[in-house]
């Protein structure tokens, strides 16, 4: 794309910005960035001129809905119109396009573009844990500071913060991890978590189970209160029933239900609105 085109498609993302501005004002900020970016007297374009262009974009639009986006290591600027941010003090549950499920924490953020299913890319800010569908044709690609994530189908959680480090954990199947303007590549197994801070990079093992060794069935009524917010009641006869069982520490809260009732021979229902679950 010549440097007139790339400044006709700028100009255009410039005009939309929200109705409260009037015509007199965008034209005279757009001016005033045109004299800077696309200077009459330096008419041979140069890379870093388009570098600094969307760099104003990206501070003018934050916040009118138009996010203009250059992640890490990506080699596609796209306009990203999909924002999901979470400020409550609980984890919030998002479904992508591509029917991959996010976790997304507190204080946290993820960005991905309109055609999502085709280009699988999402950039994160805070924390959040991914459920992702396979898809060979279209590898799942998570982008965090300096960090990218590369998945075929997988789930593992990402934790970076600005000005902190970003660490991986990987729960099942495997991912790859490059860092920016470095040509070394991490491969993860199921266990293991990558760590990225002050320029360097660390893989270690960490616990990705909680096991239960002969204890009472109580017990597992607590972790589930504890880690998926439901309560948890069985039958007074089974407040002593032993149980020997290994939870990954991301399961489904679903498979973990199912697994006891076929275990003691029990019917359950689940009652969403008082998050609830009954075993009979």
């Amino acid at each position: 794309m010549d440097e007139k085109k790339i400044e006709e498609e700028l100009k255009k993302i410039w005009d939309e910005t929200p109705v409260s501005h009037s015509d007199s004002v965008k034209e005279a900020s757009w001016e005033q960035f045109q004299s800077k970016a696309f200077s009459s007297k330096k008419r041979k374009f140069k890379a870093w001129h388009f570098a600094a262009a969307a760099a104003v974009l990206i501070f003018m639009c934050i916040g009118t809905g138009i996010y203009f986006n250059r992640g890490p290591l990506q080699d596609d600027i796209f306009l990203a119109s999909n924002v999901i941010e979470n400020y409550t003090s609980k984890v919030k549950t998002v479904a992508l396009p591509d029917s991959s499920r996010v976790e997304l924490n507190p204080n946290s953020k993820i960005v991905y573009a309109n055609n999502f299913n085709v280009n699988r890319k999402v950039e994160v800010t805070g924390e959040a844990y991914f459920k992702v569908k396979k898809d060979k044709k279209h590898p799942f690609q998570v982008f965090c500071n300096e960090t990218t994530t590369t998945v075929l189908g997988t789930s593992f959680t990402v934790s970076g913060y600005p000005k902190k480090e970003i660490s991986v954990a990987l729960y099942e199947g495997s991912v790859q991890m490059t860092v920016k303007d470095q040509d070394k590549k991490w491969i993860l197994v199921p266990g293991e978590k990558f760590t990225y801070g002050n320029k360097t990079a660390s893989v270690a093992e960490f616990k990705r189970f909680t096991d239960f060794e002969n204890e009472k069935l109580i017990a597992v009524s607590d972790y589930i209160k504890v880690n998926y917010g439901y309560k948890m009641t069985i039958p007074k006869e089974y407040n002593n029933q032993r149980i020997t069982i290994r939870i990954n520490k991301k399961e489904d809260l679903k498979t973990i239900v199912q697994l006891i009732s076929e275990m003691y021979n029990l019917n359950y229902e689940v009652n969403e609105d008082l998050k609830q679950i009954t075993f009979r």
